[in-house]
């Protein structure tokens, strides 16, 4: 049986843990904050150190940069030479380039495999997986656990990271763009489901927008992708999109806005309160 360490029990990792779990995989999680981990009912590991020791995959779903070197520097030396670290967690590609560095620095294989999907498709082990790296077999219990789809890039870690920012560019300025359409009618005394009845069906559709839109209609705003991890990602593919000369108007903006839009731990759909008009 595939031994599994996971650090990170957030609205992603959280569901990851349950799908690896309910394939049989025997799975050991960690998390900075404990309770989180111990909802799970899972075995919970005290450090991260603890969790990874016998783990034949490492599996890291954090927040950000920072979050995933320094756990990783306790966890990267007591690894098995024959373990894998899965890094899934959204950091950029200069920040892949320098956990593959860490990681070779210690003899681990890894592998840079973030994921498309949100709260939903992770506790149903329906994530998109972007892996870069040397593809290995051995990885095939967890990637089979946790997606229904897995794209392997090219074999440079950060490859999964590339194309994990095109496809974030395109998430946020379509739920951005939901966002102003709906603002917009509310503001000219329209319904403002009738904007998504027309482009319901239709080739302007999608049922990304369907879904976040009518989460705006109603105010809903239950985390399934987090305003802050919106704002994150804007700001990494602004910070990609400079390194390559590509223009960073709009990832710009997109940042603004996201970060403008109130409590960062709610739905990114509740972006639709930096377009609405100001209460006076």
């Amino acid at each position: 049986m595939t031994k599994v360490a996971l650090l990170g029990t957030g609205i992603m990792g959280a569901g990851m843990a349950r799908s690896m779990a309910r394939a049989g995989l025997d799975v050991t999680v960690w998390n900075r904050s404990a309770d989180k981990a111990r909802a799970l009912d899972l075995p919970v590991a005290d450090d991260p150190a603890s969790a990874a020791r016998d783990a034949d995959i490492v599996v890291t779903m954090l927040f950000g940069f920072e979050s995933v070197a320094h756990v990783m520097t306790e966890a990267l030396p007591v690894m098995r030479p024959d373990a894998i670290w899965l890094q899934t967690s959204t950091i950029g590609v200069d920040e892949t380039a320098a956990l593959a560095a860490l990681a070779a620095k210690q003899g681990v294989s890894f592998v840079d495999a973030p994921v498309l999907g949100t709260r939903q498709p992770a506790e149903n082990g329906q994530l998109t997986v972007l892996a870069g790296g040397r593809r290995d077999e051995r990885l095939a219990p967890v990637l089979d656990a946790i997606s229904a789809k897995v794209v392997w890039v090219g074999e440079r870690p950060g490859d999964g990271h590339r194309l994990k920012l095109v496809m974030n560019a395109w998430v946020l300025t379509l739920t951005a763009g939901t966002a102003q359409s709906v603002a917009l009618a509310e503001g000219l005394g329209l319904d403002p489901a009738l904007f998504l009845e027309l482009i319901a069906g239709g080739p302007l559709d999608a049922g990304y927008a369907q879904l976040k839109g009518k989460n705006m209609i109603a105010g809903e705003f239950t985390p399934a992708f987090a305003l802050s991890g919106a704002t994150k990602d804007a700001g990494l593919i602004r910070e990609a999109a400079a390194e390559v000369g590509v223009a960073t108007n709009l990832a710009a903006a997109l940042e603004r806005l996201f970060a403008a839009s109130g409590n960062q731990d709610d739905d990114m759909a509740a972006v639709v309160r930096a377009l609405r008009p100001a209460e006076k």
